[in-house]
């Protein structure tokens, strides 16, 4: 069974560190990686797929450009986490995407490939939110000029919406608009639904041993302070009981996923543990103060996606916020088979919700549906 990072639950941030020269051999996937790397060549001839480091923030952090026409909207997404890169599970949903969009996707510092660049030690001061939300909007920047946009659709993911929420607050004139994904808006009560639905499902279920755990960290958060031991026990049997992907035990698809990435060498992929071991630390005190409730007004197109499962960031504090805020617009749309993991669990109705309510804000006359 997978255990949780606070945001996109990795297990590998909650396991002994593993070392470069301990990475498994990943060879015997080669063959398949082979067909999806064919499967996704962009052709088109004003197409893009482009793989390379940028220098945003002081560093190298690795950027992923692909799409079918360049003269698409361009999405700048922030993945979650934090250390959970989206570039090796990408090739299992983001194709149809690529038809509409121009997608860039990029390893955060300490994440992926980004992790691989740079040694750790000299970035370990860096490593607070703020300085993520300003690498975000510099890599913005950045893909203006390359590319030639006015500017871009940021949509962010778990962990990253918390990034995404801060860029877009700070410099709006650089977004089309902003897509929260698995969105986190207080991460307390975030912490405080998350128990209280895995305790409930536990005792209907008659499971005592969940029971026991759950009731030995009881309340939840409470006063007592939120530590790692603490996070593990209270998200583990929420996701157990379906809060990280929907009717399932766990999301073995998703752990997987690197194995078969053709975008990832068997370093990059020991690289995602080694990732998540040195961000969480280091970001766990400031993310637990995380509170986007008093933000009354919105400065930009705002459109939440949630899921109805979700008991990794819960979405009824997104649904409540999004209903009191005051935005040029806003949409709130639920996926009703979904938990935390949308892109994933509901490919199809990602698509079709960006279509027509994000689609439209980035092209010339375009009006969203309502």
């Amino acid at each position: 069974m997978k255990l949780p990072l606070f945001a996109l639950s990795l297990l590998a941030a909650l396991s002994p560190r593993i070392h470069a020269q301990e990475c498994p051999d990943r060879s015997a996937y080669e063959p398949a990686r082979e067909i999806i790397r064919d499967l996704g060549r962009i052709v088109a001839p004003n197409g893009v797929q482009e793989a390379y480091a940028a220098r945003i923030g002081g560093i190298d952090q690795w950027v992923n450009v692909r799409g079918q026409d360049r003269d698409n909207p361009m999405v700048l997404f922030v993945h979650g986490g934090p250390a959970a890169p989206i570039i090796p599970s990408q090739w299992q949903f983001q194709r149809p995407l690529e038809e509409y969009f121009t997608l860039v996707n990029y390893d955060q510092r300490g994440s992926g490939k980004t992790y691989n660049q740079v040694d750790p030690d000299s970035i370990g001061e860096t490593i607070h939110i703020q300085r993520y939300v300003d690498d975000a909007i510099e890599l913005a920047e950045y893909l203006r000029t390359r590319y030639g946009k006015r500017k871009l659709v940021l949509m962010g993911h778990s962990w990253g919406t918390v990034v995404g929420m801060h860029a877009a607050l700070k410099r709006p004139d650089l977004f089309h608009a902003y897509v929260g994904v698995g969105q986190v808006i207080n991460t307390r009560e975030n912490e405080r639904l998350s128990y209280d639905y895995g305790l409930q499902q536990a005792r209907a279920h008659g499971n005592a041993e969940a029971v026991r755990e759950m009731e030995a960290i009881g309340p939840y958060p409470g006063n007592t302070p939120i530590t790692r031991d603490r996070i593990i026990v209270a998200r583990k049997w929420p996701q157990f009981y379906g809060g990280l992907t929907a009717y399932r035990e766990d999301s073995t698809y998703y752990y997987r996923a690197p194995r078969l990435s053709p975008e990832y060498d068997d370093r990059d992929r020991c690289a995602i543990n080694q990732g998540s071991l040195f961000t969480l630390d280091r970001l766990l005190p400031e993310f637990l103060q995380v509170d986007f409730t008093g933000v009354r007004e919105f400065p930009i197109p705002v459109v939440m996606l949630m899921g109805r499962h979700d008991y990794t960031t819960p979405s009824e504090p997104t649904a409540a916020w999004i209903r009191q805020v005051q935005a040029p617009y806003k949409k709130a749309v639920w996926f009703e088979r979904s938990a935390h993991m949308m892109p994933w669990e509901e490919p199809g109705k990602l698509l079709v919700s960006l279509l027509e309510h994000v689609r439209p804000l980035a092209v010339e006359g375009g009006q969203p549906q309502r």
